[in-house]
């Protein structure tokens, strides 16, 4: 399993396969690479892209060095870019999106950002803290029927999911709910105004209201992006769908020169 060293010393387990440019996907809240909705996503990329795939902090293969913090994250992504020795882009699914933008603000070599619904919250700071505090305090399956519910994941899909091997795959991973929730914390207007990599910030046509409103206001903030609703169920796009657009908008430069 390769790995790379981030800077605090935690051995990050990832997988390249492809050929072309570099391309980082990152996972969202409770996701990881045996428990993810990016593996059909990443086969139709791979003619396109060298693609990048690996377990955050906490998850999967993957190691954790407590206290937490987004710029831990952000250093394991450095850590991937490093070994990738070329510009990347980035696809950040829900949470896995404002992993995204703090390493584009972060100055990292980021070439361009394909957001899919990230969870924005400018106006319930005090909110989002409080969430944060529950969830620390909840441990395993608890804490993941506070997280989606939370969310708003409708109780038709939330039922289907108990005791599914992906459910179990979350409870087991439970402790790392909170880390997203401090990323999203730590996500606001200062943040995205620092973010000038090219974006394109994207939501499902069959997505609640509020989702497509968190991605016109993320789209509004960011200095260079764009924004685009796609077919596609609550909080998610078929890969099938998805991958064409996204390698349109990665593959724009290329086909400029």
């Amino acid at each position: 399993m390769p790995m790379v060293t981030s800077r605090d010393g935690t051995r990050i387990a990832y997988q390249r396969e492809g050929a072309g440019p570099p391309l980082i996907l990152i996972d969202a809240a409770g996701h990881f690479r045996a428990n993810s909705p990016l593996s059909e996503l990443a086969d139709l990329l791979i003619p396109h892209f060298t693609v990048y795939r690996y377990d955050r902090r906490g998850r999967g293969d993957s190691d954790d060095t407590p206290p937490y913090a987004p710029e831990r994250e952000v250093e394991d992504l450095a850590a991937l870019i490093a070994a990738a020795k070329a510009p990347a882009a980035l696809y950040g699914y829900s949470s896995g999106g404002l992993l995204a933008l703090h390493a584009a603000a972060a100055g990292l070599d980021v070439r361009r950002l394909v957001l899919l619904e990230p969870p924005l919250s400018v106006d319930d700071e005090a909110g989002k803290r409080a969430f944060t505090a529950t969830l620390s305090r909840l441990g395993g399956a608890e804490a993941v029927t506070f997280f989606l519910t939370s969310i708003g994941v409708p109780e038709q899909l939330l039922a289907g999911m108990r005791d599914t091997p992906h459910w179990n795959a979350m409870v087991s991973v439970a402790h790392t709910l909170a880390y997203d929730s401090l990323l999203s914390e730590a996500t606001g207007p200062t943040v995205l105004a620092r973010v000038t990599t090219p974006a394109l910030v994207l939501h499902s046509a069959g997505s609640t209201d509020d989702l497509a409103e968190m991605a016109a206001t993320m789209a509004g903030l960011l200095p260079a992006a764009e924004q685009r609703g796609l077919p596609g169920e609550w909080h998610g796009v078929p890969a099938t769908v998805l991958a064409p657009v996204l390698a349109e908008f990665l593959c724009r430069d290329a086909a400029r020169q």
